[in-house]
């Protein structure tokens, strides 16, 4: 029998869920443990991993307001939310270079939303031949980097702009 070693999945096996939106914490609370994965904060937005990632780099954009939807958001709030979404996928594209990105909203619970009170964007790199057998077969998705050694990586190229 060949073993999948994962010893970072205990965490999340075992951790109670945090009270609180994850956005406004890692905006307040920059010591926060989460804020260990934030890629990049401005004043209109937020860039934080998945702590849970489809792929390595897939990351969350947030506008830093508290706000459930995009409709809600004022002109001047989502130019400055989306301006930090085309800078990660700038970032993603020259520094993961993924073949491809997958990029959405899960908007309110049924349409599989964890954090549905705080609108994101969630980006996904992806490469041809990155969906396989494990997913189907196993109900496993390989990811190859952990989370804190992506982060070490992306934040300084988002530091740099």
């Amino acid at each position: 029998m060949k073993r999948l070693w994962a010893p970072w999945r205990m965490e999340y096996i075992t951790d109670e869920p945090r009270p609180g939106c994850l956005f406004c914490r890692v905006r307040d609370e920059p010591d926060d443990e989460d804020s260990r994965l934030v890629l990049w904060r401005t004043r209109s937005a937020i860039v934080i991993l998945n702590k849970f990632p489809y792929n390595s780099g897939h990351a969350m954009v947030a506008p830093s307001v508290h706000k459930a939807s995009l409709e809600d958001l004022t002109d001047e709030e989502m130019s400055g939310f989306m301006r930090s979404v085309q800078r990660t996928i700038s970032v993603l594209k020259s520094t993961v270079q993924p073949d491809g990105l997958n990029i959405g909203a899960n908007l309110g619970r049924a349409a599989g939303a964890g954090i549905p009170d705080h609108v994101h964007l969630h980006v996904v790199p992806r490469w041809n031949g990155d969906t396989n057998f494990m997913p189907v077969l196993a109900d496993i998705k390989m990811v190859n980097e952990h989370l804190l050694t992506t982060a070490e990586r992306l934040r300084p190229i988002f530091d740099a702009s």
